[in-house]
């Protein structure tokens, strides 16, 4: 198979494979494993007769209907057994075979299928850990070895990780549905929390040797289009829509040829995406429009907007954003929203003002060990002309973190080689 063939073949299985998942669990009563193990089936099929006969000019029609009439066949297959126990004098009863949807409105449906899928993969009777993973396999297209690539643990582990979530969907019984209008709420907040995971590794990885790893933002960036698009009336969703997006549209800026980090003040702001910033502006002003204005992500969205706005980083509302601090420390209270907020002080009223801010998260048990925190200390530190103990600080920073390209960048701040 030449390289551009299988470029494409790999694209389509990427876009394809959620689709067929979502559909297949739907006929099969929400069990995502065999789901699964059926769009897998009809992916190889494809990959046996495509490369001879060629692909077909609808290739997700193809693999729909494949793999539509291979669901059908086990349906049929479990009604057969199902009817055999009855007649054994088994308590259980044949069910009916379910009718297929008529091929005409095959895609009427598809994104709701989509959003059930989500809602399971990202149920609470899973690890974060698990719903992280297990919505990438099925709903990123992602293979096991590509998902423990992005995070950077052996594919043995994410296997595992995996195989135990759909165990404990399927042990669990949990239904392949969108939760009713009292749960959804809660259960939102659980896939909302789940594709910002996701983004956030990919926007500023944890460790490896790369400052950012954009499939895992763009992954993101495509859950959070599909939620937008099927639950607009929820502000939430429109807000951490936006908050990706305008996040994201810095990401050509944010690195050097050789993939050294810049940070935000040295950034070449032409090469922001401008269209993606006003993408996540319109988003975030649908948030606004229906109500959000204090949700956590429309908050962040607005404190991203801030950046977003300012043509030059001495143009930044750093006023503005320091009060959107404080209503998002009130509405999720975290000693990290009041680090940014100290931040966001330091370049409103100056750095004398914001470092008894910062010597109270000293304090904060949860931070000792936050390299964040530290590179703060050692950037108001210089600014207050303390730079011996700035060098320290930014040294300890070094040590804190697991990103050897964040360690290069604290390094040098701290004047070391």
């Amino acid at each position: 198979m030449d390289a551009a063939l299988t470029q494409r073949l790999e694209t389509l299985w990427r876009m394809e494979s959620p689709v067929l998942i979502a559909r297949l669990a739907r006929m099969l009563g929400g069990d995502v494993g065999r789901a699964e193990e059926l769009a897998q089936d009809t992916w190889l099929a494809a990959l046996e007769r495509w490369p001879q006969q060629g692909v077909p000019d609808n290739p997700g029609a193809w693999l729909m209907t494949t793999a539509r009439n291979r669901a059908i066949d086990v349906l049929r297959q479990h009604q057969r057994v199902t009817g055999q126990h009855a007649q054994w004098g088994s308590e259980l009863e044949p069910q009916p075979l379910p009718l297929p949807d008529d091929s005409d409105a095959l895609q009427d449906d598809i994104g709701d299928d989509l959003l059930r899928l989500m809602f399971v993969a990202c149920h609470p009777v899973l690890s974060a850990d698990a719903r992280v993973a297990l919505t990438l396999r099925l709903l990123g297209g992602l293979s096991t070895d590509e998902i423990a690539r992005a995070f950077l643990q052996p594919e043995p582990t994410i296997a595992q990780r995996i195989v135990r979530a759909k165990r404990t969907l399927a042990a669990k019984q949990v239904p392949f549905e969108v939760p009713r209008q009292a749960a959804l709420p809660e259960r939102l907040g659980s896939v909302l929390a789940v594709v910002y995971l996701i983004f956030n590794e990919g926007y500023a990885a944890s460790s490896g040797d790369d400052w950012m790893r954009p499939a895992l933002c763009e992954e993101a960036l495509r859950l959070g289009r599909v939620l937008q698009q099927r639950l607009p009336a929820w502000p939430q969703v429109h807000g951490l829509l936006a908050l990706m997006e305008l996040q994201a549209s810095r990401a050509a800026a944010r690195v050097d040829a050789q993939g050294n980090p810049i940070l935000l003040p040295e950034q070449d702001r032409t090469r922001w995406d401008h269209l993606q910033v006003a993408r996540g502006q319109a988003a975030l002003q649908q948030a606004v429009a229906l109500g959000g204005s204090d949700d956590g992500y429309v908050l962040q969205a607005a404190i991203a907007d801030c950046h977003a706005s300012a043509r030059r980083a001495e143009d930044t509302d750093w006023e503005r954003m320091a009060g959107l601090y404080a209503r998002l420390a009130m509405v999720q209270s975290s000693p990290v929203v009041e680090l940014n907020r100290a931040v966001a002080v330091s370049r409103a009223e100056g750095a004398a003002v914001a470092w008894p801010l910062v010597e109270q998260l000293a304090d904060d048990a949860r931070l000792r060990d936050y390299a964040p925190l530290a590179a703060v200390q050692g950037d108001l530190l210089s600014q207050l002309g303390r730079h011996a103990e700035a060098a320290e600080a930014f040294a300890r920073a070094a040590r804190l973190t697991s990103n050897p390209r964040e360690r290069l960048l604290l390094r040098a701040r701290a004047g070391m080689k």
